[in-house]
């Protein structure tokens, strides 16, 4: 039976959006071949400091990154993850949380884009059938970036993972996919858009789609005052054409355990914990360039303040330690991918996670809210532009609520509860 959204085989042009996106990414070009972990670090820490010099400015004018990405991309970074027998780098999960705290360090906005890129892959490592891992890893290879379009807005009791886009075979038994979907980090500057769908049977599926595909509309309507430049906005999907081969039946994997949702997690601690460092770097520099010392300190410049001192400390520690217990889940992550992955294994993965996430989440509030009772009144003015750590902090550690990474937790060590197998876990 057809869904009643697959009327004709060859649907009108929609109506231009006024909010639609016009610009487009460049045609894909093979990027650098990194030959190792520890270069692509180095890499990393490079584009770093290239980033961080405009970061404010981006975040300012809301300018998404367009070119900034293209040089990430060419970097070879975004294809480190692709395993050895396919042609890619296999690296670690140490490593690849270890890139995005860096970047993010530096401008988490465009720390943040290729989160959905290295998610996805993971899932099509976990999920996708050999012939569609070839192929899509192999134009990773060729320097493709796949973005990601998120969850639905739905009604208040709607649950986040029950997708309202669908695919169905039009009269000429030609699969279509129809559906809006919200809060797609990366799908802007992505030459592939996977997302989640439900089939004709009512079992979800999930589809890839080229961004340049009839009926694709990607819309510049992210406007949350933190992570300005993610442009995670809105995707239309409107009677697109879906190849046979682009349809990944995750329907069958429901019930088989796997390290997707606790990789999806990690990649997000670690854009928190760039977060936490990149606000206590400007916290002392500010401290100790622009500061002036309390009336009542003794002290002729601010950085030598024993307060400030005594604080400055407690705030390196909590960064120090949620980034030191990130890459120990990240380590465990990499000890537990070597074996076959049970019910049990999962679940450890998500509790390792889970502590990561607690204590980047508080460390990126924390260190981004203290940064002004540190910095003094004068690193309030809008000309330095340091309200964008918390605004960032604050809006990032949204993406899922701390609080029940804590009744995870708490339900695992008390009662031996399994965590839910889902992206957020």
């Amino acid at each position: 039976m057809n869904h009643p959204d697959f009327k004709r085989s060859e649907p009108a042009a929609p109506t231009p959006h006024p909010r639609a996106l016009t610009r487009v990414p460049l045609p894909p070009r093979e990027p650098y071949r990194i030959a190792s972990e520890a270069e692509a670090l180095t890499i990393a820490q490079t584009l770093a400091d290239t980033f961080r010099a405009s970061a404010a400015e981006r975040d300012r004018e809301r300018r998404l990154p367009w070119d900034e990405i293209e040089q990430y991309t060419a970097s070879g970074l975004w294809a480190i993850t692709i395993p050895r027998r396919y042609g890619g780098l296999g690296a670690s999960y140490v490593t690849l949380a270890q890139l995005f705290v860096t970047i993010c360090a530096a401008d988490p906005s465009l720390g943040q884009i290729p989160q959905n890129h290295f998610a996805v892959l993971q899932n099509l490592s976990d999920m996708g059938d050999e012939g569609q891992r070839q192929r899509w890893f192999a134009d990773v290879l060729g320097g493709q970036r796949i973005g990601n379009a998120g969850p639905e807005r739905k009604a208040k009791a709607a649950q986040l993972s029950s997708p309202t886009a669908h695919l169905a075979r039009d009269a000429d038994g030609r699969l279509r996919v129809s559906g809006t979907r919200h809060y797609s980090t990366g799908s802007a500057f992505a030459h592939w858009i996977p997302f989640r769908a439900v089939d004709d049977q009512g079992r979800p599926v999930q589809v890839w789609v080229r961004r340049d595909a009839p009926g694709v509309t990607i819309l510049d309507d992210w406007d949350a005052f933190g992570q300005r430049t993610t442009a995670s906005g809105s995707v239309i999907f409107e009677n697109v054409p879906i190849g046979e081969n682009d349809v990944v039946p995750i329907w069958r994997f429901e019930k088989v355990p796997t390290l997707s949702g606790p990789v999806s997690q990690l990649i997000q601690a670690a854009i928190d914990a760039g977060i936490a460092q990149g606000a206590l770097r400007d916290a002392i520099d500010f401290v100790r360039d622009k500061s002036r010392p309390w009336i009542d300190s003794g002290v002729n410049q601010a950085s030598d303040d024993p307060y400030i001192i005594h604080e400055i400390g407690q705030l390196q520690i909590e960064v120090d330690a949620a980034h030191a217990v990130l890459l120990d889940a990240a380590r465990c992550l990499d000890t537990l991918a070597l074996g076959p992955i049970d019910d049990a294994i999962c679940a450890s993965a998500s509790v390792a996670v889970a502590h990561a996430k607690i204590l980047t989440t508080e460390a990126a509030l924390n260190v981004s809210e203290q940064l002004f009772a540190l910095a003094g009144s004068a690193s309030s003015r809008a000309g330095y532009h340091l309200d964008r750590h918390w605004r960032n902090a604050r809006v990032h550690t949204l993406h899922d609520p701390v609080r029940w990474k804590y009744h995870l937790l708490g339900n695992y060590v008390l009662n031996g509860a399994l965590p839910k197998r889902h992206q957020w876990n």
